[in-house]
């Protein structure tokens, strides 16, 4: 069918009322009648900033130019994965970007100015932990970026005598642990950005 044949069509349907003129016009017809309506897809929740690396995540660490050095790799129990030439290194705790500065570090010995990615190709669903004055303390998976207002509504949310101003998260980093404080009440109105949790965190809700 020509563009003149339906333009035809679309003018005769207009003229006995079957198609509203604002609605479409003889110019968009064929577009119209051709082209699906597009439908937006909601965008994921950011992931968190500086991922760090857990026990059973798979990684894949690539060492340019040389294929037998470049590994796929799954993260033991004791954090650690085996590399050829540098033999075992500390993973965990560690982001993919400092892993790989470790592993550059570690192949000098044997290669001139290595470059080497690190990619997480899986992430092992990982615990965080909720304590205090919540309804439901406890372990929380997280399948996904997790944010600790999330957190505390998957534990049941705040009792009524909890200190929503003084929270606490006790994050472990390779220098010990680091206390982080969180004020419920400027976070639930948007009044900061969002903080997101890492594998191991603890959330402590005092009273």
């Amino acid at each position: 069918m020509t563009h003149r044949t339906i333009s035809s069509i679309v003018i005769a349907a207009v003229a006995a009322g079957v198609i509203a003129p604002h609605r479409v016009s003889a110019a968009a017809a064929p577009a119209a009648m051709t082209e699906p309506n597009k439908k937006q897809t909601p965008q994921a929740p950011p992931p968190p900033e500086d991922y760090r690396i857990n026990a059973g995540d798979k990684l894949r660490v690539e060492v340019y130019k040389d294929p037998q050095l470049s590994q796929s790799v799954q993260v033991r129990p004791d954090g650690k994965i085996t590399l050829p030439l540098i033999g075992d290194i500390e993973a965990t705790n560690r982001t993919p970007i400092e892993l790989r500065d470790a592993i550059r570090d570690s192949f000098k010995e044997y290669i001139t100015n290595p470059t080497i990615t690190v990619i997480v190709v899986e992430a092992m669903a990982s615990t965080a932990y909720v304590m205090g004055e919540v309804n439901h303390p406890g372990a929380i998976t997280l399948q996904s970026p997790v944010t600790v207002i999330q957190a505390l509504a998957l534990a049941g949310g705040l009792k009524d005598f909890a200190d929503a101003k003084n929270i606490r998260i006790l994050r472990k980093g390779r220098l010990g642990v680091q206390v982080i404080s969180f004020n419920y009440k400027e976070a639930s109105q948007s009044m900061r950005p969002p903080v997101y949790l890492q594998p191991g965190d603890t959330i402590v809700v005092p009273d």
